[in-house]
């Protein structure tokens, strides 16, 4: 059976540079996956990621996360599941090409990048863009694009996966090549759906658009990525990409109890018992031996999630390592939260959070709102680019940033531009933009 081999999938070739970093340079006091971590941290859509929502809305009175401050917190697990992982495979097999430094720094990495593509309002605003070209006043452009050539399906199960991979990789106007020009084997661990929209069978996962196609093969072919399928192309998923989703996994699932007992919706009781259901035995002795010593209830909860969200970091590690062959087979399907010892307990809160606070009125306000929002600004983008002799159009376009190529003239390639712009948005930009062209308000109200 065919299997991906460690000695290739690490790779610290960039994607704007023929060739992999000299040996002198690599002596240098950061590495290139190192370097990858800070391109990241200091880039502009990383930084509006603090003004973009996770799952509530952005905070009054109480703090709850944000897409920056998960993001954050999804780095430091992936890191840790970095480390934990290249121990092991350095243990098993002799002479692997990287330390474990390396692997931790390219999971932390491409777990800073992994919402950058997300749209405003959350995975709500992904559902709305969505609606609108499947069900919406977008599907008025479904024939023309279809009839052009071009993938429909892009736009109507729109992915921030996808959308990420392009952020990361497309040379936007006046930018350099290669996009981030990130390091390949960082790049491939974003990608959690390694095919196309014409193979998402209408889940609206996939990982990159029709433009980044050829960027991921070229990425696959480099880092010897296993194709299980042509006609459309599906790939294995590059191995560390089980690492980054855990990371996410993890953090989402844990952070959102954390933050909903924080508004209100769960008690104390509630969110202790969802926490100790994680643990084994052993660990739930020890922490209710240190809970009698905290008194403050947020602390408490606090120190709840430290204990759950180690035992999750630690169990889907040994997942990982358990697996390994099946995953360089390509042959594993299931994410590693799914096959650790506490996986039906993290699935009943997982249940849970669906039927009980991502339905919370708040939540579902915002998503109500990100279809106006969206609906509004995606229609005057795409009049304005395709009448931008117009006066209004001519007006509009003024305020679209110059990185966005507003000359595109194939449709699909306009609503891509439409979506771009749309995609960069904080969620307070989205909301003020929306208020001046429908004139709800004014600069000067």
């Amino acid at each position: 059976m065919a299997q991906m081999n460690w000695q290739t999938l690490l790779s610290d070739k960039r994607f704007d540079r023929k060739e992999s970093i000299s040996p002198s340079l690599r002596k240098r006091g950061r590495n290139e996956f190192e370097r990858d971590y800070d391109r990241m941290v200091f880039s502009a859509p990383f930084r509006r990621l603090q003004n973009k929502a996770q799952i509530f809305p952005l905070p009054g009175n109480v703090f709850v996360h944000n897409r920056l401050t998960h993001s954050l917190e999804v780095s430091c697990v992936g890191r840790s599941l970095g480390n934990i992982v290249a121990h092991g495979l350095l243990d098993r097999y002799e002479d692997l090409p990287f330390a474990a430094s390396d692997v931790a720094s390219i999971v932390s990495a491409a777990c800073l990048a992994h919402d950058m593509g997300n749209p405003p309002f959350g995975h709500s605003g992904e559902r709305a863009i969505s609606a609108y070209f499947r069900e919406g006043a977008g599907r008025v452009w479904e024939e023309v694009v279809r009839r052009e050539g071009d993938r429909w399906e892009d736009f109507i199960q729109f992915e921030g996966n996808a959308n990420a991979f392009r952020l990361l990789t497309h040379r936007f106007e006046g930018r350099r090549p290669g996009g981030f020009a990130l390091t390949y084997s960082t790049l491939a661990s974003v990608v959690k759906y390694p095919y196309s929209s014409l193979s998402a069978h209408g889940k609206g996962k996939f990982g990159y658009f029709a433009t980044e196609e050829d960027t991921f093969h070229e990425i696959a072919s480099h880092l010897g990525i296993l194709k299980l399928q042509d006609s459309p192309s599906v790939y294995a998923r590059y191995p560390l990409v089980f690492l980054v989703e855990a990371a996410d996994d993890i953090c989402y699932q844990i952070m959102d109890l954390e933050d909903a007992y924080k508004l209100r919706i769960l008690s104390f009781d509630e969110v202790a018992h969802f926490f100790e259901s994680i643990l084994d035995e052993e660990e739930k002795v020890e922490v209710r031996e240190v809970l009698f010593t905290i008194e403050d209830c947020n602390e408490r909860v606090a120190y709840l999630r430290s204990k759950v969200i180690n035992h999750l970091t630690e169990a889907c590690a040994q997942a990982f390592l358990d697996h390994e062959k099946e995953i360089s087979c390509g042959t594993l399907s299931s994410p590693l939260v799914s096959l650790i010892p506490s996986a039906k307990s993290y699935q009943s809160i997982s249940r849970y959070a669906y039927q009980h606070i991502y339905t919370n009125r708040d939540v579902v306000d915002v998503e109500l709102a990100g279809h106006r929002i969206f609906s509004e600004i995606i229609e005057k983008m795409m009049y304005a680019l395709m009448h931008p002799d117009n006066a209004y159009s001519h007006t509009f376009l003024n305020r679209v940033s110059s990185q966005y190529n507003i000359r595109e003239e194939s449709t699909y390639g306009k609503i891509q531009c439409t979506l771009d712009y749309l995609s960069g948005m904080t969620d307070l930009y989205a909301l003020d933009l929306y208020r001046k062209i429908t004139g709800m308000n004014l600069p000067f109200a």
